[in-house]
């Protein structure tokens, strides 16, 4: 499986976008209503074919599908007579589009992964079985728009929306640029009444989507890119950066994974808002949850809502019984890790994140016995404190398999770091041979600091940018100039810097 050639990406953070954006906002606004969703759609597929211009014809493909699956369940399952029979094709139907999309995800992102192991499975009992190699491409936001459209058939399946019978504003909602490649996962009920009825262009919500941007920037180019050269280094050798070296990078990488994800999320919110769409909040505060079951609600809510609307729901969720329950948690986070990508290490790190999910959900009554004997209040400070340390502890943890490139890796990882004891070079210089220089390192600090304030205002319910909003032109005026400068001073730029790695741009 081959990763797409990179000179034509089309990133947020690259001279392209930068110059692409801001003539689809102009001509958007010029052109007469009419027009206007036939320019972004236009635009749309400009920036997928840039990627990569013949999967287009795949996007299209899903789109066609997915819109005549729509059109038929409207007119079989709620037609008025003859409702038992027309539901039974409406079900035949959804099950067919189903099959072509999933299976065109399994061939892209899947087929070398299944046959992989089912040759290593046969080789076990003495049967050499040989797959032939194909040499395909694994087309960007193939995951993330192929989930969208289906949960749009499912929804116009269930009558919780109507069918869509306007096919180009149907290929607005699976093309819509901003969160095209990596998310967030929209609803069918929320998008595609925005994109009928876009918000008119208003200043407060250009400079809104403006500050949104910029705080994407700031996560991405200052946080994330720079965590990404030490975190690197150390996976990439952990012989000779050992045990705190590992401690150090897993904890680092937790922010690159946030940062890197959320900062794309918060570009893309920002762009759409600025063209008068409200897609929802992928994360909000992750690592100030208290347990894992609410890590899961602030985290990528996007995909994890899916899941449970699509999936943990319809298996029965939490209504057949606790062992029911606990086996509908296995499946999903077993499938949202493999979702993520054809690699055990991915399937490990959902299957132990639905664990965690169960021994909290078995923990819940022996702690309230223990608050109760101990005298302990549960929602004091200092008690929220540990719950917060514990559940990152957990969920840091877990990202040693999905940073790790296989199982052995991950394992030589997790070895290193509970068996070799070597916290002198917390104090030493040694950190500073990872890539980062002491200047370096106090800058990220520095911006590590200034996220995790700004999570605690917004679990606070105090959105930092519409308070800025709220004071004079020149108060804003300087926020802009000195957040615009800060970036370009302190974000990650040159010929040597890899401008197109977003980490979920591979799922």
């Amino acid at each position: 499986m081959r990763s797409i050639s990179r000179h034509r990406k089309m990133v947020f953070n690259s001279l392209s976008f930068l110059i692409f954006f801001p003539i689809v906002v102009s001509l958007y606004y010029v052109f007469p209503k009419k027009i206007q969703p036939f320019w972004l759609l236009a635009a749309s597929y400009y920036f997928y074919m840039s990627w990569n211009a013949k999967y287009a014809i795949l996007i299209l493909f899903s789109t066609v599908v997915t819109y005549l699956t729509g059109i038929f369940i409207g007119k079989f399952k709620f037609a008025s007579e003859n409702q038992s029979s027309k539901t039974k094709y409406a079900k035949i139907f959804v099950f067919v589009c189903f099959l072509i999309n999933l299976g065109l995800l399994f061939f892209f992102k899947y087929y070398h992964f299944f046959f992989d192991n089912l040759t290593k499975l046969f080789s076990l009992i003495g049967i050499n079985l040989s797959s032939p190699f194909l040499d395909v491409i694994l087309p960007v936001g193939i995951s993330f728009y192929t989930f969208q459209a289906l949960g749009y058939c499912v929804d116009v399946y269930r009558g919780t929306i109507k069918a869509e019978t306007n096919f180009f504003r149907y290929a607005l909602f699976v093309s819509f640029f901003p969160q095209l490649v990596a998310g967030p996962i929209e609803r069918s009920g929320n998008l595609l009444n925005q994109l009928e009825n876009p918000k008119p262009f208003t200043y407060n919500r250009f400079l809104e989507g403006i500050l949104l941007m910029l705080w994407g920037f700031f996560q991405k180019l200052v946080i994330a890119d720079r965590i990404a050269i030490f975190v690197d280094k150390t996976y990439g050798d952990y012989s000779t950066y050992p045990g705190t070296f590992l401690v150090v990078a897993t904890i680092l990488f937790s922010f690159q994974i946030y940062c890197d994800f959320g900062g794309y999320s918060n570009i893309a919110r920002g762009a759409a808002l600025i063209l008068g769409i409200d897609l929802m909040n992928n994360f909000i505060s992750p690592y100030l949850s208290k347990n894992c079951g609410e890590f899961w609600r602030r985290w990528h809510i996007s995909l994890s809502s899916w899941f449970r609307d699509y999936l943990y729901i319809p298996l029965g969720g939490n209504r057949k019984g606790k062992i029911r329950k606990y086996l509908n948690l296995i499946v999903v986070f077993g499938l949202s890790g493999l979702w993520h990508g054809a690699n055990w290490t991915y399937i490990i790190w959902g299957l132990v994140n639905g664990i965690f999910q169960i021994i909290g959900d078995l923990l819940k009554k022996p702690k309230e016995i223990l608050y109760s004997l101990a005298g302990i209040h549960k929602n004091k400070f200092g008690t929220d404190l540990a719950k917060i340390t514990v559940t990152y502890i957990l969920i840091d943890f877990s990202w040693i398999f999905f940073r790790a490139k296989d199982i052995h890796h991950a394992n030589e990882i997790i070895k290193s770091i509970f068996t070799v004891f070597n916290p002198e070079i917390l104090f030493n210089d040694a950190l500073y041979n990872c890539g980062l220089t002491r200047r370096e390192f106090s800058i990220l600090i520095f911006s590590i600091m200034i996220l995790l304030f700004v999570d605690i205002l917004n679990k606070k319910g105090i959105e930092l940018r519409r308070k800025v909003l709220d004071q004079d032109y020149w108060f804003r005026v300087v926020v802009f100039c000195v957040s615009i400068c800060f970036i370009l001073i302190f974000g990650l730029w040159g010929t040597g810097y890899r401008s197109d790695a977003f980490l979920y741009f591979q799922f």
